[in-house]
C-alpha cells in the first residue's frame, strides 16, 4: 500500500502517515539505517513505475541520503520531499519557526495549563495555522488533519500530546528538548533542585535563577547539553512563563520525567 502511495502526485494526511509507518518498522519516531535505505529504493522504483520524475527535492534527498547508511530522518523531513496536498506540518513549521516560538505556541493553546494538548486544543491550533497559511478547509478536513496528527505524535496513544511528543513537529536542529529528554529528574528530585535555584523561595524562577541552573546542568552534562547555548535553552523554557515567572509546573515540563 505504502509502495502504491508514494506513485501518486499527490498523498493525503492520511496517507502520509501509512507511509511513515510503514517505513518506521521499529516505531521509534524516526526512518533510519535499513529503513531509510529501503525508503530510498522503493521511491526511486515507484516513481519509475508511475512514470514520474523524481522532483528537485526528492533528488538531492536521495543525493543526501542514499549512501549514508548511518542517517536518520524524522517526519519533518520527509513530508518535504512528498507531494502532500495539505502539507499542515510545514504550515507548523512556517509559524513557528524556533524553539522558543514553539513554547509560546504550547503555553497558548494548552488552554487549561494541563501539560497537555488535547483534542480539541489540538484542533484549535491547527485552525489558526491553516487560517494564517490561507489554506481552505471544512470541519471534515479539520477533523482528519487533527486525528492524523494525534496519530503521528501520540507515542502512547493516550489521546492527547505533552510536550515533548508535540515537539517533534520541530525539526531536531531546532528542538532542544530531545536533548533535555537524556537529563530528565524523577519527581523527587525535581522538586528539590527547584527549591535548590528558587533562591527567595517566592514560588517561582526568574531568568537569573534559571540561567543558574541550566548552567549546573550544562556542567554535568556536558555530553549532551551545550553549555554554549544557554541563552537559546532559556529563552525558549522562559517563553511558558506568567510574565517573567516560570512556576513549578512549567519546569517540570522540561526537566521532570514524571507525570506532572
Amino acid at each position: 500500500m505504502a509502495n502504491a502511495y508514494l506513485q501518486g502526485v499527490e498523498i493525503s494526511a492520511t496517507q502520509f502517515l501509512d507511509i511513515w509507518h510503514h517505513y518506521d518498522n521499529d516505531g521509534n519516531g524516526y526512518i533510519e539505517g535499513k529503513e531509510l535505505q529501503n525508503f530510498i529504493k522503493e521511491l526511486q522504483e515507484a516513481r519509475r513505475e508511475a512514470g514520474l520524475e523524481l522532483t528537485e527535492a526528492m533528488k538531492a534527498f536521495v543525493e543526501t541520503y542514499g549512501q549514508n547508511t548511518d542517517a536518520k530522518i524524522g517526519m519533518v523531513e520527509l513530508v518535504q520531499i512528498l507531494p502532500t496536498d495539505e502539507n499542515f506540518l510545514l504550515f507548523f513549521r512556517q509559524q513557528l519557526k524556533s524553539c522558543a516560538e514553539f513554547m509560546q505556541a504550547w503555553r497558548r493553546y494548552d488552554a487549561d495549563h494541563s501539560g497537555y494538548i488535547e483534542a480539541d486544543e489540538l484542533k484549535s491550533f491547527l485552525r489558526d495555522l491553516l487560517q494564517k497559511a490561507k489554506k481552505s478547509y471544512d470541519d471534515k478536513k479539520l477533523e482528519e488533519y487533527t486525528q492524523t496528527t494525534l496519530k503521528m505524535f501520540d507515542s502512547n496513544n493516550d489521546g492527547k500530546l505533552c510536550l515533548a511528543e508535540m515537539a517533534r513537529l520541530l525539526p531536531d536542529q531546532e528542538n532542544f528538548l530531545l536533548k533535555f529528554q537524556n537529563v530528565k529528574m524523577p519527581a523527587k528530585e525535581f522538586n528539590t533542585i527547584f527549591e535548590l535555584y528558587d533562591q527567595d523561595g517566592n514560588g517561582y524562577m526568574d531568568e537569573n535563577e534559571l540561567d543558574a541552573l541550566l548552567k549546573d546542568l550544562c556542567e554535568k552534562n556536558q555530553k549532551v547539553l551545550d553549555i554554549n547555548n544557554i541563552a537559546t535553552y532559556k529563552n525558549a523554557i522562559m517563553a511558558l512563563s506568567d510574565g517573567g515567572k516560570l512556576y513549578r509546573t512549567e519546569l517540570a515540563l522540561v526537566l521532570c520525567a514524571d507525570e506532572n
